[in-house]
């Protein structure tokens, strides 16, 4: 297995790798890191969680010369979420000498300008502010020496692929660029021909990463009963953090109403949410103060909280890469997971579409009863006492994380 001086890293870059316990290297910065750090173009196909992010991180740390006032490297992401994310990857990684901002809508723009104001190397932003940032003059990215692009199918999605070739087209064509995107649909491929030297191609199979450690099942239910399957396989589970995906907006808070009703611990993440709210939501998600987050695809894109033991797919993903995006949340870092989705007998066929395009069967299984659930769950509290917490004694995430219940092995 190759480490990290083998990719030719930095020895003071490496020591700050293994305090924050990595010692060696993904596939895809296995592939990418020597690429980019040859100053290469790169095109990369991999999905989250396969560990992109310090791919395209340690060379731009290891590129920086903190000596030179200016921004260095623009990292673009789609969401103010994965701005968020990155910035803390780098923060964690950086020497004092190296300044890096993010730069996202919700925030305070006087402030923002005022950090700018300052010496800035790297910055991680959202299209949106960073164009703002742009014709007001406080961000000059003419003089930029690496570009990145993460997830640029999702810049697709949401719709911001022309603000992105409007940020392109500002910068030096002298750059580096970096591509990295989870699919690569027709519209991502012509932009990488349009604005990139000769890249360099670098995919991860989808396949390898979701087999690996993530247990799959599929429990037919139909529509008017697919919140109660839901609960009795949260009671036969109990997940210690799990993730809920739904396809809308809607649906999601309206799921996480009703499991709020029900007593569970839960809170709903997505694009109609303030970014305090939203922020908020994951900080309490991440310190395991929430055990559940119901998410639609958009606003999950690109987290990463350690501890997901569970998912469930509430609404059946209508393609193979949103599955393996959703189910890639649970069993990180040799961790096991356990990925449930939920089929109607109308999803049939997208369930088989998913199977095919991951090469392997899904588990089907019986939706548990509920006075199964309730026999199981009587069986594991201790005859004579009474159940600690209410809905079956499934204790709240925090109570969970500190007495490390709730992580039940297989």
């Amino acid at each position: 297995m190759k480490d990290f001086a083998s990719l030719t890293i930095h020895e003071d870059l490496q020591k700050r790798l293994q305090r924050n316990g990595l010692s060696s290297p993904t596939p895809v910065q296995e592939k990418a890191i020597p690429l980019l750090l040859a100053g290469k173009d790169v095109v990369a196909q991999a999905q989250t969680g396969t560990g992109k992010t310090l791919a395209f991180v340690l060379p731009i740390l290891q590129h920086i010369n903190p000596d030179l006032p200016h921004i260095q490297a623009l990292i673009v992401a789609p969401t103010r979420e994965l701005a968020v994310q990155i910035t803390g990857e780098i923060e964690k990684l950086r020497t004092p000498d190296i300044h890096v901002l993010a730069v996202y809508g919700g925030q305070d723009v006087e402030r923002q300008i005022k950090k700018l104001a300052g010496a800035t190397h790297i910055v991680v932003g959202t299209p949106g502010r960073l164009l703002d940032h742009m014709r007001r003059k406080t961000i000059d990215v003419s003089d930029i020496s690496t570009l990145v692009l993460d997830e640029a199918d999702q810049m697709l999605h949401i719709g911001f692929l022309s603000e992105v070739e409007t940020i392109i087209e500002k910068t030096s064509p002298d750059r580096q660029t970096a591509l990295f995107s989870a699919t690569m649909p027709g519209e991502i491929r012509a932009l990488a021909k349009r604005y990139m030297k000769k890249p360099e191609n670098v995919q991860i199979k989808a396949s390898q990463i979701t087999v690996k450690d993530i247990r799959q099942i599929a429990v037919e239910t139909t529509d008017r009963t697919k919140q109660a399957s839901l609960r009795d396989m949260l009671e036969r589970e109990q997940p210690f953090l799990a993730m809920i995906f739904c396809r809308t907006k809607r649906r999601a808070s309206t799921l996480n109403a009703a499991l709020q009703e029900h007593g569970y611990n839960c809170d709903e993440l997505h694009g109609d949410l303030s970014q305090a709210k939203r922020e908020k939501v994951m900080e309490r998600f991440r310190q395991a103060k929430l055990q559940f987050l119901v998410a639609t695809d958009v606003a999950a894109r690109g987290l990463d909280v350690e501890g997901v033991t569970h998912v469930f797919n509430y609404d059946i993903p209508h393609d193979v890469e949103s599955y393996i995006h959703r189910i890639g949340r649970t069993g990180r870092a040799g961790e096991s997971g356990l990925a449930v989705t939920f089929f109607a007998p109308k999803d049939k066929q997208h369930l088989e579409m998913i199977e095919k395009g991951i090469k392997m069967k899904i588990e089907r299984i019986e939706r548990p009863k509920t006075e199964e659930v309730q026999a199981d769950r009587l069986n594991r509290e201790p005859r004579g006492k009474k159940p600690a917490f209410k809905q079956g004694g499934r204790k709240p995430a925090r109570a969970q994380a500190k007495s490390g219940q709730g992580r039940r092995k297989r």
